[in-house]
């Protein structure tokens, strides 16, 4: 059955561009459009879509407030839609994601986009992953993060011991990557904030993201949490006591030795139609520092990480995937679980008490035992 979408944006020309890709695919219907978060709203409750696309920006009742009335009272798959040029309208993706938005679609050239062709297999894919979404899951993942809320993530009183985190010059002796795709904006928002100041542990992000939205995402992230975040750099020595996140468009790796680590990035080939992929952080970090690795594998489409985390398994180290119920899309963790198995499959809510708890069994159990031989995976 063919999947009922109601297209919101300020601009007729959008409208109608945005509605013929839709329809264009075979596999959506386009049963309404609205001009505005109000005409939105007023169109939801007569027509009751089953998915929606968002413009970000729109005057009277724009993007991300419509975005939050839908939410409360009338929860279903949104897809933001955004220009994405200026820091306001990176920002203002950021929160949607953060909000409950399932994915969002970059506008190539700005607001009014007559290139939106260019954009055309990334808006379908963002549909079908608004597609799979269940009722259950967005009332499940409304609900948490009305209850947690963003002001529950550690400020002032951390900020001595964070302080001295951010000086530390060593390398870690264990380290944690984590993968996230569809729904992992929000995801990592709840779990990164809640892990404590490591001194001896490093956490390395690979979340889909396109370029120009990871530094944002990364500076939200270090804004709440304990952990400075940033974006990694090409050739800088990995530290302890940081969170890494890879730069949309780049892949990131580990190389070097367990006492001389370092970044790297660079612009291979897509893996997995994503740049960058989480199987080639992943692997290295096997490589690297073997048994000394806890690898997590969060909510998204697709199957990246799932022959990342069974390099870290095979090398001694822990596998972690998030609960599929707790999940926005649960592809990515249940092709890991099929193909790696998992130490623990954990949801949401408890996903950084058991990156923590696991992380003190990984301590100085060193790269004793990495597999003899890694192969990038062939999509």
């Amino acid at each position: 059955m063919r999947r009922r979408v109601l297209v919101v944006d300020d601009s007729a020309f959008m409208r109608r561009l945005v509605s013929d890709v839709v329809v264009s695919s075979g596999e959506f219907d386009v049963i309404g459009t609205a001009k505005d978060g109000h005409d939105a709203l007023r169109q939801i409750a007569t027509l009751d879509p089953d998915l929606v696309t968002l413009d970000v920006d729109m005057p009277g009742l724009d993007g991300l407030a419509a975005l939050d009335a839908i939410m409360q009272d009338m929860p279903r798959p949104v897809v933001m839609l955004s220009a994405g040029g200026s820091d306001g309208g990176v920002e203002a993706t950021l929160r949607a994601l953060e909000r409950g938005a399932v994915e969002f679609v970059r506008k190539p050239s700005g607001a009014i986009s007559l290139d939106l062709e260019l954009v055309r297999d990334q808006l379908l894919e963002a549909l079908r992953a608004a597609a799979v979404v269940t009722h259950a899951q967005l009332v499940s993942r409304t609900s948490h993060r009305q209850r947690e809320s963003v002001d529950v993530f550690p400020r002032a009183s951390t900020l001595g011991v964070r302080a001295a985190d951010e000086r530390l010059s060593h390398p870690p002796t264990a380290v944690v990557v984590m993968a996230a795709s569809t729904g992992g904006p929000a995801a990592l928002a709840d779990v990164i904030p809640q892990l404590p100041p490591w001194r001896d542990v490093a956490v390395l992000v690979v979340q889909h993201m396109p370029a120009g939205f990871t530094a944002s995402f990364a500076k939200r992230l270090s804004a709440r949490s304990r952990l400075p975040v940033h974006e990694a750099v090409d050739g800088e020595p990995l530290r302890a006591g940081q969170v890494y996140v890879a730069p949309g468009g780049l892949h990131l790796r580990i190389v070097g030795t367990p006492a001389a680590p370092q970044l790297r990035l660079d612009e291979t080939p897509p893996l997995w139609g994503v740049r960058p992929a989480a199987d080639h952080l992943f692997l290295s970090t096997a490589h690297c520092f073997g048994a000394a690795s806890v690898g997590v594998v969060m909510t998204g489409m697709g199957r990246d990480a799932a022959e990342g985390l069974q390099a870290i398994r095979l090398a001694g180290g822990l596998g972690l995937v998030q609960d599929s119920t707790t999940c926005v899309v649960p592809g990515m963790p249940e092709a890991a679980r099929r193909m790696a198995g998992a130490d623990a499959v954990v949801p949401l809510h408890e996903l950084a008490a058991m990156i923590t708890a696991h992380v003190a069994t990984r301590r100085n159990r060193g790269a004793a035992d990495p597999i003899p031989a890694l192969s990038v995976p062939r999509p």
